[in-house]
């Protein structure tokens, strides 16, 4: 596989951690450097890893995952999508509302925009690419199109107050959607 069809590949698969990220700066109100380089990690680490777990599970010869990854992908985002949703129309203070910052969601988000990686380690696995390359890659850009998504939610995300944490919550639904159609029709 040449250099130009893996940096396409790791744009495609570091999308929906950049989508989220978006709405993640949006709805941050303080310590954005902080939380904002927190989350890129995640995203970023957990994409790498699980590029690197599907290799080895593909080197395996293990299909189990595939027939369930875009289920657990599709429950975690309309859950943390809903919940989004849920509070956009609390009248509560920001401060308690958990937003998309806190370790145990951000956890679970990383995890669920990273399955699509998961078969993409599986693929590699067959294509015989050189692993830790290929993951290092996928997880630098899935940081960087993180901290670029941050920083547009931040910057525009501004004037729209509440509003953002709906945008945000119906584009984690609508993803968890296009996951469990791909998985499931593709």
């Amino acid at each position: 596989m040449n250099d130009i069809t893996l940096l396409i590949i790791a744009i495609a698969v570091a999308i929906d951690a950049s989508a989220i990220s978006i709405a993640a700066g949006a709805t941050m109100k303080s310590h954005v450097l902080y939380y904002g380089v927190r989350a890129a990690l995640f995203f970023g680490f957990f994409q790498g890893g699980m590029v690197l777990a599907g290799y080895l599970a593909g080197e395996a010869g293990s299909g189990l995952i595939a027939s369930f990854d875009h289920w657990v992908a599709f429950i975690l985002l309309v859950l943390i999508g809903g919940k989004m949703c849920y509070e956009s129309f609390q009248e509560e203070a920001d401060e308690r509302k958990t937003g998309i910052t806190g370790l145990f969601t951000l956890t679970l988000l990383a995890i669920a925009t990273s399955i699509d990686a998961l078969a993409v380690g599986a693929t590699f696995a067959v294509l015989d690419v050189e692993i830790i390359p290929a993951a290092l890659l996928i997880g630098a850009v899935t940081f960087a199109g993180s901290i670029a998504g941050i920083w547009t939610g931040r910057r525009f995300g501004c004037c729209l107050g509440n509003r953002i944490e709906l945008i945000g919550g119906v584009i984690l639904i609508i993803i968890g959607i296009r996951i469990l159609v791909d998985g499931l029709f593709l």
